[in-house]
């Protein structure tokens, strides 16, 4: 069991595209994961279900619908997000498809609805713990059959990067 201090926890709700061995991902810009790479998704709003989230999430972050959403999963993990609290971010993850006209996603949607700087498609092999949040290392550890991966992961020395 792990222990810290002072506790803060946060659920959220996010999708997973892999596509020719790229996962889609948005750059972050506000957060624990602040100029990272994570998955589109977030915070469910009141009276909202986790499907509800998933597809008004990605949509403010990409700019396209959810067309397919399925193999729902959760995880967990323990970030130490600043000296004086630890985040238990519990997440649940969707394999999504997104709308017919996915090849058009954006660079960037602003609409003020997100923390994020736009999106992008990574590499799988250019993703690791310098550059991804928690989130993306959980579905690196599912392409690689990792047989921990429904284990919570621990970041005791986790950094707010400075720069992407």
């Amino acid at each position: 069991m792990y222990k810290a201090e002072k506790y803060h926890q946060h659920i959220g709700v996010y999708g997973v595209h892999i596509t020719e061995d790229k996962l889609l991902c948005i750059r972050k810009n506000a957060g624990p994961y602040q100029n990272r790479y994570d998955l589109p998704g977030g915070s469910q709003e009141d009276g909202e279900g986790l499907t509800e989230t998933l597809t008004r999430e990605v949509l403010e972050e990409t700019g396209h619908k959810v067309s397919k959403y399925g193999n729902n999963r959760i995880y967990d993990s323990f970030v130490k997000s600043s000296p004086e609290y630890t985040t238990h971010h519990i997440f649940a993850l969707y394999d999504i498809q997104l709308s017919e006209n996915e090849g058009s996603i954006p660079e960037i949607v602003e609409d003020g609805k997100n923390d994020s700087n736009g999106i992008e498609w990574v590499p799988i092999t250019e993703l690791n713990a310098e550059n991804a949040s928690p989130l993306i290392l959980k579905v690196l550890d599912e392409v690689q059959k990792d047989k921990k991966v429904l284990e919570k992961s621990i970041f005791l020395s986790w950094e707010v990067k400075d720069n992407f």
